[in-house]
């Protein structure tokens, strides 16, 4: 599961990988209002990562990293308060957690680790087969972060080759409306953000099965 973390926007993805070809599950945006209290988009936030994680159960999570330097120091703290309960979330279920820098990602998925976000928007929908672009611009960072996860557990980066997908990589989550959920659709706000039946925190898994989800 790939996480490209913001306050106003958190984009997801998750792909799956096993014997056949790797899909996309799911992908989306979730959205906090800033006319809220940072404590409460905090914890929108955190809810909701929780819940899918939950709902999607992911071997593996991939968080875009904090860059070196940031223009303005308010939104890099910022970020890291996202940053911040999303660990928080992986860890409170059991899922290990790997940051990737930027242009790792970058130059994974399109050669150029200084690439646009549009050329991003491409290149992903390119190696993941998808009918469309993946918008907005925080689905395909979050589905290039899975990939390139995926690919370090794997050792294969998948190619495509005469039109067609080799290294397993298809998907049919491309014709469905990016995203295709509403960002707040797998939390329930009945629901506490972690079971009291359940312990807070889980062990945290040291080897990551190829056959999961990234």
């Amino acid at each position: 599961m790939g996480v490209d973390p913001g306050l106003v926007a958190t984009g997801f993805g998750v792909l799956e990988a096993g014997a056949g070809p790797v899909t996309v599950r799911d992908a989306g945006v979730i959205s906090t209002s800033p006319g809220e209290p940072l404590e409460a988009r905090l914890n929108a936030l955190h809810r909701a990562v929780h819940r899918i994680i939950e709902l999607q159960g992911p071997g593996l999570l991939v968080v875009e990293d904090l860059y070196t330097e940031y223009k303005f120091p308010r939104t890099a703290i910022l970020m890291g308060h996202a940053r911040g309960v999303i660990y928080l979330a992986a860890r409170q279920l059991g899922v290990t957690v790997v940051a990737l820098a930027p242009s790792e990602v970058k130059r994974a998925m399109t050669g150029n680790g200084a690439a646009g976000k549009a050329q991003v928007q491409r290149a992903v929908q390119t190696v993941l087969g998808l009918k469309d672009l993946p918008r907005p611009s925080h689905v395909a960072d979050a589905l290039g972060l899975a990939a390139t996860g995926m690919s370090r557990i794997t050792g294969q980066f998948p190619t495509t080759v005469g039109g067609r997908t080799r290294g397993s990589l298809f998907s049919a989550a491309g014709a469905q409306k990016w995203p295709p959920h509403s960002p707040m659709s797998a939390v329930d706000p009945t629901r506490p953000a972690v079971d009291p039946a359940r312990p807070g925190v889980g062990p945290v898994r040291s080897v990551v099965d190829p056959g999961r989800r990234a």
